[in-house]
């Protein structure tokens, strides 16, 4: 894809045109059901920076989180640029009747939150990078509590994740998913198309982390830093400087960068 040129005509017969990577049937047909299918909620999205994210081999995906929307927007996005994304989802997804068989069958990982099976969904992702797969994991790790929208404080899971397997770690910022489905009712819910805006960064630089003792000054510095790449694409998504510090949830306000992690 040409970046900074809104995706035009993309219909099923021509994702085999652009995406190569081997993956599933169930997967190869549920994505180009799932693209036409946004077209009711999103207007045709206009992507940049395609180009950054590696051809092969073991990718970490993060990305801002604004809407229930999210997964649809990110991955077709990634899709359509010649990669088949495996999220991190919350596990009660994967107990629903139909979108549970539907996420199992496209390989996407459970999260279970708290519990004896709390870091399984890291463990599996790890398999998956070392497997040469594409991993989507939100260090928010729900939708943001920033009033305004803006990414807010992580959690430290894409930072583990990162500093354990080497793997190259993409931002991605994106606006207008939140238009279309809104969360939490912040606004009312008005049956129209949405214009989405992805910006895709260059991979982020944790070389100097890596090597180190995993220790919890190491992660929450990587988790800072792979915050603050996520929301200067957030800026350029939305044409739009960030406000100083980052909303910490369980304090209702901003705090400084360095003492945004949840």
């Amino acid at each position: 894809m040409s970046a900074g040129v809104p995706v035009k005509r993309i219909y099923r017969g021509e994702l085999g045109q652009v995406n190569f990577e081997p993956t599933n049937r169930v997967f190869r047909t549920l994505v180009p059901v799932v693209h036409r299918l946004a077209r009711l909620l999103t207007k045709t999205p206009t992507w940049h920076g395609g180009e950054n994210l590696p051809a092969t081999g073991p990718v970490i995906i993060v990305p801002n989180h604004i809407s229930s929307l999210d997964p649809v927007v990110v991955g077709e996005f990634l899709a359509y640029n010649g990669r088949w994304p495996h999220f991190l989802a919350r596990a009660n997804l994967f107990y629903l009747p139909v979108l549970g068989r539907l996420l199992r069958s496209a390989e996407q990982i459970p999260v279970h939150r708290g519990g004896r099976h709390a870091r399984d969904a890291l463990f599996e992702a790890e398999r998956a990078l070392y497997a040469g797969e594409v991993i989507v994991i939100y260090p928010e790790g729900t939708i943001t509590f920033d009033p305004d929208e803006w990414p807010m404080a992580a959690h430290t899971g894409a930072a583990r994740l990162a500093l354990a397997t080497g793997a190259p770690v993409i931002p991605i910022g994106q606006w207008g998913a939140s238009i279309a489905v809104p969360p939490r009712g912040i606004r009312p819910f008005k049956l129209q198309r949405a214009p989405i805006t992805i910006e895709c960064g260059s991979p982020i630089d944790l070389s100097d982390f890596l090597g180190q003792p995993d220790t919890p000054q190491v992660v929450r510095a990587a988790s800072v830093r792979i915050m603050d790449a996520i929301t200067a694409q957030v800026e350029l998504a939305r044409g739009a400087k960030a406000p100083e510090g980052r909303w910490q949830p369980r304090l209702k306000r901003r705090v400084a960068r360095v003492e945004a992690l949840s």
